[in-house]
């Protein structure tokens, strides 16, 4: 019976299928299980050490379980998911190599490029995990594993802040001497109006509190001062003013890390209002943003450095492949960190920030690609 062409590649086309398959599992396999084993022991070193606080408090043990180990699972699984995809990289492919499966893979007529193409796809289903976690699933989690903390661990909770500026609307600023939180009310309260840079008119108040019910503030003992020209000023005076204004309780809390509270959409739209209201330092809400959207991309770069590199035998085996890869690791950690705190102090662009270690590790996975075995 002849064998046709068609008959040669189709026969070919399952073989790729295959092997897709193969180091697609092998893939996701490697990585799922390294992220079990780094979380198991986290959980166990992180309860070693707050299990004092635990006692000392009286946390439920629903309450340990299902609001804060159940939340944090998830969280450190997304914060560790760009190490361990070049790990689980490195470690599966190494072990194909040191067993000459590459190598067999490579002669039976497949090339470099098309073996890349399961890890690329491992690479999407992990990146587009780690997105909908970051950006959907993680931020009400830690609403209630962030709660935990400031009852049960820190014993603390937000009480306000000190000495507060900030633009309400354009040409429009308030001053607060003390916010508390717990009764939101802010003590030593101005508000101060400005038209093309000349104060039209400024409100002080002993105290300013907030009505949740029609969610107004009201005044007590304010005066106001409408400014007329010609040195000339209206004064009126009172005991309580009811009035709405363009900010809210929550723009008083200096709440620890507020930003990874919030779903993508609610930072952008945070971000927005921050900005319609001239507050100036919102590098913190872009840097969480940017990140949010930057980290899954560093999936597929880190999958095509993993494979580069432990697809050949060298020297030293599988140890050198998995110190080589750890140390890449945590160079771009590092490289993410430095970069990130440039643009907390304002010397960095947030967006520059965060991309430029998936633009410089691109450089260096494609150098890596192409003086790999083809």
């Amino acid at each position: 019976m002849a064998v046709t062409i068609e008959d040669l590649e189709f026969n070919n086309q399952i073989t790729l299928k295959k092997l897709d398959l193969y180091i697609l599992r092998k893939f996701l396999g490697t990585f799922f299980f390294a992220i079990l084993l780094i979380i198991s022991i986290s959980v166990v070193f992180d309860m070693a050490e707050k299990i004092d606080d635990f006692l000392e408090h009286t946390a439920p043990l629903k309450a340990i379980v299902f609001d804060y180990y159940m939340n944090f699972v998830p969280y450190f699984a997304n914060l560790f998911t760009p190490l361990f995809v070049f790990i689980a990289v490195i470690f599966f492919t190494s072990k194909m190599a040191y067993q000459t499966e590459i190598i067999a893979i490579l002669s039976s007529g497949v090339s470099f490029r098309r073996l890349v193409v399961p890890y690329l796809y491992g690479a999407a289903i992990i990146g587009a995990f780690s997105y909908v976690l970051g950006s959907f699933v993680i931020p009400p989690a830690n609403k209630v594993r962030l709660d935990f903390e400031n009852t049960y661990i820190k014993k603390r909770r937000e009480t306000g802040m000190n000495n507060i500026h900030m633009q309400i609307e354009p040409g429009v600023f308030v001053y607060v001497s003390r916010y508390s939180s717990l009764r939101e009310v802010g003590d030593g309260f101005s508000l101060e109006k400005f038209d093309d840079k000349k104060l039209v008119m400024k409100l002080s108040a002993a105290s300013a509190a907030y009505d949740s019910i029609t969610g107004g503030w009201r005044l007590r003992q304010f005066v106001r001062r409408d400014f007329t020209g010609e040195n000339r000023q209206a004064i009126t005076e009172g005991a309580e003013l009811d009035t709405l204004l363009n900010m809210k309780p929550s723009d008083f809390k200096e709440e620890r890390k507020f930003y990874e509270t919030m779903t993508n959409s609610e930072l952008k739209k945070h971000i927005k209002e921050l900005r319609q209201r001239g507050v100036g330092n919102v590098e913190e809400y872009l840097i969480e943003f940017h990140r949010r959207n930057a980290s899954p991309f560093s999936a597929f770069i880190l999958s095509i450095i993993g494979v580069s590199l432990a697809s050949r035998k060298v020297r030293g085996g599988m140890g050198l492949h998995i110190g080589v890869g750890i140390g890449l690791s945590f160079s771009y950690i590092l490289f993410m960190t430095i970069s990130t705190t440039f643009a907390v102090n304002g010397n960095m662009s947030p967006w520059i920030a965060v991309w430029i270690p998936n633009f410089v590790f691109s450089i260096i996975a494609g150098v890596l690609y192409y003086k790999a075995p083809k």
